[in-house]
This record gives structure tokens, C-alpha cells and sequence, in this order.
């Protein structure tokens, strides 16, 4: 038998491959809308048609979020991430030899039907494997994979893509994911839970939705709250070259400077919810942020001075932050033999919506422009700060 306070001392390396993994799927789900400027002036896309494709991975995640939690639920994470990865891997270094753009989106929802493994399993590793003084702090430097991802994305993929072509850019996220694969293979130990029938003496098996509403109003706070998010994600780079005619390597540095300020942002409020003692509160507070911060960027947008590139900045912290407190909040109450399942539950919400920003956002910011889209996004952090259960 594996000793548990020999693995507890590896929680650290445990975490660092949960977020190595996350980060890997953020390549392909996120990454993919850093080729919208290639398809738009190269292939001659809609900004519409563009977002559609570059949403084809959070399409595909959407429908098998559920079915990797459950997978973790039954058979652990390990299993889950590595496998989730592999197809991943697969999926997108078939994408690289295709000129089809509907095999190309195709081969997209694939990729991120694999690569969404990472959003039940590694959370509910790093749930399984910290004590709750510290889950906060170690789920926030998880979440921080995602905007780490789309920062390495956003500075390799426009320039590879510009300079080589869309096949490749996809020879990132292939690697990427091929690698975190195997280290996942190798790595991840299964973090110790109470057996089935211990569980089920106690109530651990119990249906936790049957019990409260409290995951289910998280679930629709973090539906809201991910719309702003995926607005500043998918469209600031076009932001930047369209609207405020950047180049692509001085728009890749000002996003990854964003997403890499949005990492530490989820670590901070993490560790802040680990000294309150609080998920909930915190959320709430940071959903107020999060419809402020978007206001201020569409009023700066209105104008040609350079500070609404710093609002962009403070934006895209504020949009990030979130993500991190309510999964923590939901693996919380879930439970050992729910979290996979809620978390699925939790990203599937999330993915639908956000795969719907790229052509909803995309065809708004046809018509009524950048300023007035960014605006309008505002609506849903707002909307969600009363929708946060007042008791964790």
C-alpha cells in the first residue's frame, strides 16, 4: 500500500501536474480563437464564421464535461487526465494535415471533447489531495493554469500562424497536450477517499442537488460571470489589431501580460477566501468587480488614449478571478463521490455559454462595435452577484 503521508508531501508535485494538464487543455479550448485573426483576413472569414470555429472546442467539451467527472468519480483522476489528454493530442495533430474547414472544426470538437478531462479531474485532485485551510490558496494556483495556457497561446500561436501557417500553430497545442499525457500517466496519484460503503454509512453518496439549491445558483452565477470572461478572452487580441491597429506581436505580448496578471489574481483571491474562511463572499464581491471593470472598458474603448489598454489589463484580472472560488465552493459541497460530476455540471454550464460568446459577441461587435459590446457583457457579473448563495 502506498504510504498517505509519503503522497500527502508529493500534494505539491500532484498540483503542479493538475495545473500543467489544465493549461494543456487551455491551448486548445482558448487558444484556438488566437487564429481568428489568420481565418478572417487570410481565409477570408466573417468575424462570425471565425468565432464559430475558433468556439468548435468548447462545443465539443461541452457535451463530455459530465461524463469525465463521472469517469473520475468512478475510476480516479489519473485515468481521466491522462486519457482525456491523449485524445486531445490525437485530435489536434490530425487537425494539422486537414485543409477542410469543416473538418477542421470537426477535429476542434474533438480536441475539446478530450482536453475538458483536466476541468473535473484536476480540480478534484487538488480537492482530494489539500485540507480545507488550504484549498483555496492550491485551487487558485489550478485556475491559474487556464490563463497561463492562453497567455503561452497567445505568444507562440498568432506568430507561429502568421509566419507558418494555421498547421503550424496547431503543432503547439498538440505538443502541449502529447507531453502532459504522459507526465500525467506517470504522476498523478489518486488522492485518498473514504470507501463506497463507509460513504454510503455516512451519506457521502447522497444526490448533493436533492439536498440545497446552493450548487445550482453557483452554477448559474459562474454562467454569468464566464460571458465577460470569454468576451476579453476571445476578442481583446482582435480588439487590438482591428480596432487599435497593433501588430500581432505587440497584441500577443499585452495578452499575455493579461492572462499571466489574471493567474496571480486567482491565486491572490484564493488565498483571501482561505483567510476569511469564506468561498461565497468573496465571489460575490469580485462578481462587483468583474460588471465594473467591464463599464470602465467599454468607456476607455470610446477613446484613443492608451489607458484603456490598462483597463484592458485590470479587466482581464477581474474577469479571470472568479473561477477559482466558486469550483472550490462546488468540489466543497459535492463531496468525494460528487465533485467530478458537479464540476462537469458546473463547466458544462459554462462551456455552452461561452462557446456561444464567439459568434454572438462576434456578430454584435459587427454591428454595434467593440465599446458597445463590452458594455453590454457587463450585464451578466451584475446579474450574478445576487444569484451567490450568502452561506458557504
Amino acid at each position: 500500500m502506498v504510504d498517505t503521508l509519503t503522497l500527502g508531501n508529493r500534494r505539491w508535485l500532484i498540483l503542479a501536474l493538475g495545473v500543467f494538464a489544465q493549461a494543456a487543455q487551455a491551448t486548445v479550448v482558448n487558444g484556438a480563437a488566437f487564429l481568428i485573426p489568420t481565418w478572417h483576413d487570410e481565409a477570408g472569414f466573417t468575424l462570425a464564421q471565425a468565432g464559430t470555429l475558433a468556439s468548435a472546442p468548447l462545443f465539443g467539451g461541452m457535451f463530455t464535461l459530465v461524463a469525465w467527472g463521472a469517469l473520475a468519480d468512478r475510476f480516479g483522476e489519473r485515468l481521466a487526465l491522462s486519457a482525456g489528454m491523449a485524445i486531445t493530442a490525437t485530435a489536434v495533430t490530425t487537425a494539422m494535415f486537414t485543409t477542410s474547414p469543416a473538418a477542421l472544426g470537426i477535429l476542434l470538437m474533438c480536441a475539446g471533447a478530450g482536453a475538458v478531462s483536466a476541468n473535473a479531474a484536476s480540480g478534484r485532485v487538488v480537492v482530494g489531495w489539500f485540507p480545507i485551510h488550504q484549498r483555496g490558496l492550491a485551487m487558485g494556483i489550478r485556475q491559474m493554469s487556464v490563463p497561463l495556457g492562453v497567455a503561452a497561446s497567445a505568444l507562440v500561436i498568432p506568430q507561429l500562424a502568421r509566419d507558418h501557417g494555421t498547421a503550424w500553430a496547431l503543432a503547439f497545442p498538440a505538443l502541449v497536450c502529447g507531453v502532459a499525457a504522459v507526465s500525467c500517466a506517470i504522476g498523478i496519484v489518486d488522492p485518498p477517499r473514504p470507501d463506497r460503503a463507509e460513504a454510503a454509512r455516512t451519506g457521502a453518496l447522497a444526490n448533493p442537488y436533492r439536498t440545497g439549491a446552493a450548487l445550482t445558483r453557483i452554477h448559474i452565477a459562474s454562467i454569468l460571470l464566464v460571458i465577460p470572461q470569454y468576451v476579453v478572452w476571445t476578442y481583446a487580441l482582435v480588439w487590438l489589431i482591428v480596432d487599435r491597429g497593433w501588430d500581432e506581436t505587440g497584441a500577443g505580448l499585452v495578452i499575455t501580460a493579461a492572462q499571466i496578471l489574471g493567474a496571480l489574481g486567482r491565486v491572490a483571491v484564493g488565498a483571501w477566501s482561505d483567510r476569511v474562511g469564506s468561498r461565497l463572499g468573496p465571489l460575490r464581491i469580485v462578481s462587483v468587480i468583474t460588471a465594473v471593470s467591464m463599464v470602465a472598458l467599454a468607456a476607455t474603448s470610446l477613446t484613443d488614449f492608451p489607458v484603456a489598454v490598462a483597463v484592458l489589463l485590470v479587466a482581464s484580472v477581474a474577469t479571470s478571478s472568479p473561477n477559482g472560488l466558486a469550483f472550490t465552493a462546488v468540489a466543497e459541497i459535492a463531496g468525494p463521490y460528487w465533485g467530478g460530476r458537479a464540476l462537469g455540471v458546473q463547466n458544462t454550464g459554462q462551456f455552452v455559454f461561452a462557446a456561444a460568446v464567439g459568434p454572438v459577441f462576434g456578430a454584435l461587435i459587427a454591428a454595434v462595435g467593440f465599446p458597445a459590446a463590452f458594455a453590454l457583457s457587463a450585464i451578466a457579473p451584475a446579474a450574478a452577484v445576487p444569484v451567490v448563495p450568502k452561506n458557504d
